[in-house]
């Protein structure tokens, strides 16, 4: 009976060697398919990786040409810039010397002005004045000498002579 009992677990533990054995043989099929289902998938990863390289490379080419030329325009802008700044400089220098001629000239005017009005008679000139804007009267009579300006007011209406004496207080 001992035989038999230990023939028995001698059968039962290699009845258990084998399925332990069949399992073993499962396992290993089941790693060599998954073994086989990474490498697809390592495969994928890998052409996705080449993919996005190119992708960043291509990138940074269009990056490289849009800060060229950004750059080409910007360099442009600037000598735009530059040469409105001259340009502009340049302007300003004219308009002050066009002021200077101007001024020049209003003085030559005026002062032909102020010596045709010294050579006409009091009442003529204060008959003209009389007539004129007040401002315009006052600017030539600024240029009279106050001898004759004297002469001029006390020939005009003396509500106008007081404007113009007014404007030419100030």
């Amino acid at each position: 009976m001992i035989r038999f009992l230990l023939a028995l677990l001698l059968l039962q533990n290699i009845l258990f060697a084998l399925q332990t054995s069949d399992k073993l043989f499962e396992c290993t099929e089941i790693f060599k398919e998954r073994k086989g289902e990474l490498l697809v998938e390592l495969e994928r990863i890998d052409e996705q990786k080449q993919s996005l390289s190119a992708l960043k490379t291509a990138t940074e080419e269009l990056l490289k040409k849009k800060k060229a030329k950004l750059d080409l325009l910007e360099e442009q802008v600037n000598q735009k810039l530059q040469e409105i700044s001259q340009k502009e400089a340049s302007l300003k220098k004219m308009l002050a010397e066009n002021k200077k001629v101007l001024a020049k000239l209003k003085s030559t005017k005026m002062s032909k002005i102020a010596q045709t009005f010294a050579k006409m008679k009091a009442g003529a000139a204060a008959n003209i004045l009389s007539d004129m804007d007040k401002n315009e009267a006052a600017t030539i009579l600024q240029a009279l000498k106050p001898k004759i300006v004297g002469k001029i007011l006390t020939k005009m209406d003396a509500q106008k002579a007081s404007e113009l004496t007014l404007l030419l207080a100030k």
